[in-house]
């Protein structure tokens, strides 16, 4: 269709052209068009405002943890990122950064999955702690009353002492962390240490051991009579709504688990291989950020265990001789400008993960990197100065 001098033609038929209608026709047109506009307009504000509320940081907040993130990123050659923080029952900040995975160009999201490393502990801990709350486990049993398969020592080991690592039995010897072995019962890894001799005898002293909270594990099944894994879904992850964390089963496909790194001369290649099977308890999870701050969450809300027994939980055990540990029971627990400052690290192949909770602020945050031997805590400090939290200091 064309216009030629106030004549509309169309095809073969020609059409009259009246200028006095085509205004009021132009002028409706526009009309029209400015509302559509209007409405188009209206709809991007909503979404973008949508897309802030997502994080619930205000844009300004948001953007300077951004560059937290990044530049520590760039700063230790870290591929991807997940972090996340909250306050109250708000998750106030979530998002991905980088690539799950290179070889691939799989861009993180978050739903992207990292290996928890050792911050498998306090999910341990608090699926134990549970079973305390329901009578069905007694801290200070020997832990054959419920774990038989745990050979007897030179002294009584109880759950209290191995979730404390004050149980004396030891942690990695050389190429034992490197383990490719699949086992199929929490048991069967007891092979790898099991029969050792304790290092001191147990509540004497502090010696952190990834070893002792397999025996955990062995001892959540005796004490409810389920498989491990179910016992943690059931008690721990369902509750805190923790719908992205997962046994880290290298025969599973699990959807969106990322690819894990390391650092060699500068330069970056893929993580070692590495079968956890034989410490899930204490290491054999993965999961992203944001469950990490809704399982800190609902501990503070009551969601999984009792107030008095997230206290014992969150103060540090006492060693003989008046000395206080950094650790209670699943959690290090420090003392920052009078209040507590609870937190776990991680790291194993292809993961480096940190997590804080601030009790007195109702705030918890985490970060997960798919590289070992990186400083995910360097972002964890950054996020607390914006939140004006004080944290200790990195050289003590």
């Amino acid at each position: 269709m064309e216009l030629r001098m106030g004549i509309i033609v169309k095809g073969l038929h020609t059409v009259v052209f009246r200028p006095d209608i085509a205004a009021r026709v132009n002028k409706r047109c526009a009309t029209l068009w400015t509302m559509k506009f209007s409405r188009l307009i209206t709809t991007l504000f909503v979404a973008a405002i949508s897309a802030a509320a997502q994080t619930g940081a205000p844009a300004d907040l948001g953007a300077k943890v951004d560059q937290v993130v990044t530049s520590a990123m760039q700063q230790q050659q870290v591929p991807a990122m997940t972090v996340a923080a909250a306050i109250g029952d708000r998750i106030v900040y979530s998002r991905a950064f980088g690539t799950a995975d290179l070889e691939n160009a799989l861009p993180a999201t978050t739903e992207t999955l990292i290996r928890t490393g050792s911050i498998a502990k306090p999910i341990s801990a608090a699926a134990a702690m549970t079973l305390v709350d329901t009578g069905k486990l007694d801290l200070d049993a020997p832990v054959q009353k419920y774990c038989p398969s745990f050979p007897l020592k030179q002294w009584p080991v109880t759950t209290r002492e191995l979730l404390s690592h004050t149980a004396g039995i030891r942690h990695y010897k050389d190429g034992e962390i490197e383990n490719t072995r699949h086992y199929m019962l929490m048991s069967d890894g007891f092979v790898i240490f099991a029969n050792d001799p304790l290092l001191f005898e147990p509540g004497t002293a502090y010696s952190y051991s990834t070893y002792g909270y397999t025996v955990v594990g062995c001892v959540i099944e005796g004490a409810s009579g389920q498989r491990f894994e179910s016992y943690v879904a059931e008690h721990v992850l369902k509750p805190a709504g923790m719908t992205h964390t997962f046994v880290d089963d290298v025969f599973e496909i699990v959807p969106h688990r990322a690819r894990g790194y390391q650092k060699i001369q500068g330069q970056v290649k893929n993580a070692g291989l590495m079968d956890s099977s034989y410490k899930i308890p204490g290491g054999g999870y993965v999961t992203n950020a944001e469950d990490l701050v809704r399982f800190a969450q609902a501990l503070m809300d009551g969601k999984i265990v009792k107030a008095d027994t997230l206290a014992q939980m969150w103060t540090p055990v006492r060693i003989p001789g008046g000395k206080r540990s950094v650790y209670g029971l699943g959690f290090g627990v420090l003392l920052v400008h009078g209040g507590k400052y609870v937190s776990h690290g991680g790291g194993q192949q292809g993961t480096s993960t940190s997590m804080v909770i601030i009790p007195e602020r109702h705030f918890a945050v985490a970060a997960m990197a798919n590289m070992e031997r990186t400083e995910p805590s360097v972002v964890i400090r950054g996020i607390l100065d914006l939140y004006h939290i004080p944290s200790p200091d990195p050289a003590k």
